[in-house]
């Protein structure tokens, strides 16, 4: 009977010969069955390094590993691990066919846990429905990351990316994310957004797809342009449509503050509660909204004209030819600097002195809207977990959900 329990475990198990069950032990208080796994002595193994056939210098003492339940009772995999005799490599732990190395649960523990923490998206709820704890979980994220990405295909072409900053943790610390616009993926994270974090990235996209990535969406910040130019000498580098817009935007909101400001001085309330009627979409404005804006477009407010810049920009973005589109710039950047209001004037200077990424999108038109989608999961992830203190978990956790990795043990 105990032989026939034996050859059933070992059935379930997948385990091959020489590898045996040497004992199933139920414990009813615990809650808890145990499969002790032995490695009959006399027999050669393959050494982990070179793979040659060897003796067994000794035995490691027993370690466990966690197994799918048995019904209702935690199931643990015991086994003292032979060490081989290799006179090349000298005396190392063999690998075990049901774990990869350094995990302390089963390769179908692992596959059953990934689907758990894949489908609630959450670190917490996945700890509560597999008994596990936080640091558990993150291990097993960890490996399947690590896993993914040595199987991601570096064969799948790249033209497109697009590379991002977010904020980590106070203080100012940042990440860089880099992004596979044809794909919607993260292609990989480093922590901090200097020159030197942005070639760190870079560099993680295979050499042999570097050459055909045609371009890169972005901001103008000066370090993320001089890492592509030097690691992607050849793609483009496109300014992100979304990114000027925002600028614009804060250079409109910026004009309202000054001359809401002097108006106040003599007394005038004609932009009071009106912060938000500059910064809306005019297509997502009520009726009363409308009304009040043509009220004050009527008027002489350097703020009205303003927005008539910003909005006048819109145009340059539906251009299908370069020339075209840098002859309604010069026009549009000759409004845009005589216009008299400050912020205005620095935010088309600015543009000026990066036209050639504007430029760039007539012909690639790519955005970095993708990442934006990505960042907004990110943040719900970040929020789900209650923030991270340690960026390798963060990175983990970003790629886990965010990569596309193919995840799962063989």
């Amino acid at each position: 009977m105990v032989q026939d329990l034996n050859g059933h475990y070992k059935l379930l198990l997948g385990l091959s010969e020489p590898w045996k069950i040497e004992t199933v032990d139920l414990s009813i208080v615990s809650s808890e069955v145990t499969i002790t796994i032995a490695y009959p002595k006399g027999v050669t193994v393959a050494c982990p390094g070179c793979g040659t056939h060897t003796s067994i210098y000794d035995y490691r003492k027993n370690r466990s590993w966690r197994h799918l339940d048995t019904m209702q009772f935690k199931t643990i995999i015991t086994c003292a691990t032979p060490r081989s005799n290799c006179d090349t490599c000298g005396i190392k732990t063999i690998s075990v066919p049901w774990a990869t190395k350094g995990s302390g649960f089963t390769l179908l523990f692992e596959y059953v846990a990934i689907s758990v923490i894949k489908h609630t998206s959450s670190i917490t709820a996945a700890t509560k429905l597999l008994g596990l704890n936080w640091h558990q979980i993150q291990s097993i994220m960890a490996r399947a990351v690590v896993r993914g990405l040595e199987k991601r295909d570096a064969t799948n072409t790249i033209e497109y990316i697009g590379i991002d900053e977010k904020s980590f943790l106070k203080n100012h610390t940042y990440i860089s994310n880099l992004y596979d616009l044809d794909n919607g993926r993260v292609l990989d994270v480093v922590e901090g957004r200097k020159k030197e974090h942005a070639r760190a990235l870079l560099n993680t996209i295979e050499p042999e797809l570097r050459g055909e990535i045609k371009a890169v969406a972005m901001d103008m910040w000066k370090a993320f342009m001089s890492a592509s130019s030097e690691i992607l000498p050849h793609a483009l580098i496109v300014h992100d449509k979304y990114h000027i817009k925002s600028y614009l935007t804060k250079a409109v909101d910026t004009a309202r503050k000054r001359e809401h400001t002097l108006l106040l001085r003599n007394g005038t309330h004609i932009l009071t509660h009106t912060k938000y009627l500059w910064l809306k979409n005019k297509q997502n404005w009520t009726e009363q909204e409308t009304i009040k804006f043509k009220e004050l477009k009527s008027t002489t407010l350097k703020v009205s004209r303003a927005w008539a810049i910003k909005e006048a920009f819109g145009q340059f973005w539906t251009y299908l030819y370069p020339k075209s589109a840098e002859k309604f710039f010069t026009k549009w950047y000759f409004w845009a600097t005589h216009s008299r209001i400050p912020s205005i004037i620095n935010v088309a200077k600015l543009l000026k002195r990066h036209t050639p990424g504007l430029l760039a999108y007539i012909i690639h038109r790519i955005t970095n809207a993708v990442g934006e989608g990505l960042n907004s999961k990110i943040q719900n992830l970040k929020a789900n977990a209650r923030g991270f203190r340690n960026f390798n978990n963060y990175r983990t956790t970003i790629l886990f959900f965010c990569g596309k990795l193919e995840l799962y043990p063989q």
